[in-house]
Parts: structure tokens; sequence; C-alpha cells
């Protein structure tokens, strides 16, 4: 990987930083400090929502899981707000090669399109699978969606090392009509950032650069993977990319530890 003022290497954030985030100052941006909002469970011991039938039992475990939610977004935004006050990440000058399913060649910049901000998302359906990997499926099917949405703002592409044919017959299959597939000539890109393992196994990985005066530059790769993870607990990111988990953590039963989506039911 050619990275101008740096490598691929993970760098810990000092605790010094860290405890000014967690306190809503981030370098060069002033985050509303938490004392100045309203405490939470002030804020869901005022909410007028009751339910007839409810018992009062319910209405004060509801109460207090509404403390936890207004929190829980709360943390949410901090978050996204420390991850837009990232530094300048490096710049990219790798060559990398793609191929279009109009069987044009791309470089990583003319990816951008007329966007600045460019999100990839590595598929696994790579050349030695036979069928695409069902979770990336089910995660690029709620994406494809809303892909005119989100590119008011940024491009949004999925790139595999799968041939681009496999790869059209997987977006046809599927009934994909917004999505654009990508085929990573080479496998550098995916090798690169984190869509092949050690043993040449493909992984899912998801990035966003950005582009300044024709230069592309790493703004934010996921980096939680099976390090990071809990006990008894699926790799995954914070919050949760894909829509299928968050609609199920709202479920009594939540998510299941040992169920995963198919490619058909």
């Amino acid at each position: 990987m050619h990275i101008k003022n740096g490598g691929a290497v993970r760098v810990s954030t000092s605790a010094t930083k860290r405890d000014r985030c967690r306190r809503g100052l981030v370098p060069g941006k002033l985050l509303p400090m938490a004392n100045t909002l309203t405490p939470a469970d002030e804020l869901a011991k005022e909410n007028p929502v009751r339910i007839e039938g409810e018992s009062q039992e319910y209405r004060e475990a509801r109460t207090a899981l509404l403390a936890a939610e207004i929190e829980l977004r709360r943390h949410i935004e901090s978050v996204a707000a420390q991850r837009r006050a990232l530094p300048p990440g490096p710049q990219i000058t790798s060559h990398y090669q793609f191929l279009g399913e109009d069987g044009q060649h791309r470089t990583l910049a003319s990816l951008f399109g007329d966007r600045n901000t460019l999100i990839i998302y590595t598929a696994m359906y790579g050349p030695k699978m036979k069928r695409s990997c069902p979770m990336c499926t089910n995660a690029v099917g709620p994406w494809n969606a809303i892909v005119p949405d989100v590119e008011q703002l940024a491009t949004f592409v999925v790139v595999s090392r799968g041939e681009i044919e496999k790869l059209k017959s997987w977006k046809q299959e599927r009934d994909w009509h917004n999505v654009r597939l990508y085929q990573d000539l080479g496998g550098e890109y995916s090798k690169d950032f984190f869509g092949v393992d050690a043993d040449d196994n493909d992984n899912p990985a998801l990035t966003v650069f950005t582009k300044k005066d024709s230069n592309v530059y790493l703004f934010w790769t996921a980096e939680m993977s099976g390090s990071t993870a809990d006990p008894g607990q699926d790799p995954r990111g914070a919050p949760d990319a894909s829509p299928l988990w968050s609609l199920l953590d709202l479920t009594p039963t939540g998510r299941p530890p040992k169920w995963y989506p198919k490619l058909n039911y």
C-alpha cells in the first residue's frame, strides 16, 4: 500500500485525548458539554406517553429504558462528532484498478464521480466463492434502496475480488437497481484495505475516502473485528451498519446468537 505520511498501522489514541473526547472536547471542535443538556432521566420522566392497560411496573421499567435510550442517542452523536473530527488521514497513492459493470476500467479517484466523499463496501464474493456471503448480501440489499439518497452527499460502491460477470449476476439475482458493483482487478485494494485475510480468504470491509485537489485520502475505515468483539458476540460495528440487527434488537428475543440470514428461504 502506498500511503504518504504514514502506513497501515493502527495507533491507539492517548488517554488524554480519549478523556477529552468523552467530555465533549475534540481538537478543533467544541461539542456540547454533557452538563449543558437536560439529564436523560429528567427527560424520560417528563415523557407524556402512557399505554392503556400498562402496569406501574412496566411504566417504571420503560421510563428507565427511555433514559438509557436517550443516553445512547447522545453517545451515538458524540461518537459521530469524534469521527468527523479525525485529523487528515494518509494520502493514497496506490494505483488501484477496478472493472465496472459497463466494462470500463476505473481508478480509485474516478470512483468518486462528482462527489468528494467515497464509501466503499468490500463484499465477500471472491474468486474462491461459488455463492455470495449471505451476510454481505443482507447488508447490501437495504443499502441498494437508499443509494439515491446517500449519493446526494457521497458516492457509494460495492467492490469484490470476484469477476465482474459473477457480480453482475449477483446484482440481477437480488434485483438491485441502484448500487454499483466493481471488480477489484488484481485484488490489491482488497488486500490493502482489510478485505482479505492472511490465508487469502475474503473479509467484509467498509472504508470512507475523501478527495481534495484530485488527491485521495483515507478518512475512516472500520476497525472493529474479532479482536475487539465481546465474549459471546459476533464481531460487529457500532452503530451496526446493517438494519437487520437494529430491528431485531427491538424484539423480545433480540439477536439470536446462532442465527444468520440466508440467501433464500
